[in-house]
């Protein structure tokens, strides 16, 4: 960008790796040829419009998350005359790019602020500005998801409305900003939503990144939805949305990170809870989602595989979580150690499938007379400290699906008994060429199908 450069700019570019600063100071040259190829090399006079920015961008973002975007960059100080045509620099892009991708909180919260706005300047943003550039953005990472093939299994057409799911995510992320009592956020406050949560960061990573095409090696695109195994989806039509899964996944403890697998449908195994109990029994952590006759959506997270016995059982890592009407995630609270139970076949003990509160009293209650249950919360569940998650107290069963989202204690089992042989061959290898002796080789039990 010759001599002339700002400080703030080079400040920008010094984040980025010398390989990956040709993609970043290239762009704006790449757009305004994608835009008008046959345009005049008029280098002093050149500026991004909008309509240029639409043109690299339309297919991955709507066209109001475009507009944002090219607010964010025009609203930028690149410390620089600026041209007067009311377009965006060279200096800006780079900057926008910058601090995007690479930036602080503090950085981003600026720019947030911009694409919020857009194209006003006042110096605070309302709750429901912030959940209306949530929605865009949201929509915008979910159509990059498509449109990249970065799907991993899950079938959008097989799944509930993400419209609804974008809605309602939007609404979730927008309760996290420590608003006024006004229900106003100035640019500090978006600065500590930003740090606190973390999602915000990401989708906004992806949507400049994919849509702008800007590939950085340090930095892949992050991987968003979990992977998806063996699904039905010829015969089930699944609870679960894309925004649902973009929230529930983080969710999850660190170390949950098996592919999800459908274990159990009331499409596809019918309403019995016998069968519910032996999809779901030792098959390690899993994932409830139910949903009422009044159409709320609600579930919980198993920490630890489902075992029928008179007591509880699980640990802190469990929770309940409700969808709809609102995109909630309740955790334990202490108070006691009540996280999941579940019963067949007792005349003294209740015979169901709970998790949370007391005998009679849970947070999620299935009853093993499948087709009913209660949810409990007055003033709140003592477990998890969540409300009231179905649409009555004590409610009909419409639908309701588990997904394992960890390994089976099977898999784990077979993994603990392969020797570091088996799974790094290449230690093999060199211990072979060093003259070692492989003294486990000999000691070893066969495997099934040699015996």
């Amino acid at each position: 960008m010759g001599n002339a450069e700002s400080a703030a700019v080079q400040r920008r570019l010094d984040r980025f790796r010398p390989e990956e600063r040709p993609a970043v100071e290239g762009l704006f040259e790449k757009l305004l040829r994608s835009s008008a190829p046959a345009a005049p090399p008029d280098k002093a006079a050149k500026t991004l419009s909008v309509d240029a920015l639409r043109t690299c961008a339309g297919s991955m973002a709507s066209g109001s998350m475009v507009e944002r975007m090219f607010e964010g960059m025009r609203r930028i100080d690149p410390g620089v005359a600026l041209p007067s045509c009311g377009g965006v620099s060279r200096e800006q892009l780079v900057i926008f790019l910058a601090d995007a991708l690479r930036g602080t909180a503090q950085e981003r919260a600026p720019l947030v602020m911009s694409m919020v706005q857009r194209g006003a300047e006042d110096s605070v943003v309302t709750l429901d500005q912030i959940k209306e550039f949530l929605e865009d953005l949201v929509s915008s990472v979910v159509q990059i998801l498509t449109h990249r093939g970065c799907l991993r299994g899950w079938r959008p057409d097989r799944m509930g409305d993400t419209s609804q799911g974008v809605k309602l995510l939007a609404e979730q992320l927008s309760s996290e900003v420590r608003a006024s009592a006004q229900q106003t956020c100035d640019v500090s406050g978006l600065e500590d939503w930003l740090f606190r949560v973390s999602g915000v960061a990401l989708y906004l990573e992806m949507l400049v990144g994919e849509s702008l095409s800007v590939q950085l090696t340090s930095r892949p695109p992050p991987t968003l939805l979990p992977e998806c195994r063996d699904a039905p989806w010829g015969q089930a039509q699944c609870l679960l949305d894309l925004p649902l899964l973009l929230f529930l996944s983080p969710q999850l403890p660190e170390g949950i990170k098996a592919p999800w697998r459908l274990l159990f449908s009331t499409q596809v195994h019918g309403e019995s809870f016998t069968r519910l109990v032996g999809c779901c029994k030792s098959r390690g952590p899993t994932l409830l989602l139910l949903r009422d006759t009044k159409g709320h959506v609600f579930g919980g997270f198993a920490s630890q595989s489902w075992e029928t016995k008179p007591q509880f059982q699980g640990d802190s890592r469990c929770f309940l979580f409700s969808v709809f009407p609102t995109l909630r995630v309740y955790t334990c609270t202490g108070y006691n150690q009540h996280y999941m139970y579940l019963n067949q076949g007792q005349q003294t003990m209740p015979n169901g499938l709970g998790m949370g509160g007391q005998h009679n009293y849970f947070g999620l209650w299935l009853d093993s007379d499948f087709g009913r249950g209660h949810s409990r919360g007055r003033p709140r569940c003592t477990t998890y400290g969540s409300p009231q998650l179905s649409g009555e107290e004590d409610f009909r069963l419409d639908a309701m699906e588990v997904w394992a989202v960890g390994q089976p204690p099977e898999e784990l089992q077979d993994e603990n008994k392969r020797s570091i042989l088996d799974v790094d061959k290449e230690a093999q290898a060199i211990m072979e060429m060093t003259g070692k002796t492989l003294h486990s080789q000999g000691l070893r039990e066969p495997e099934e199908d040699e015996q």
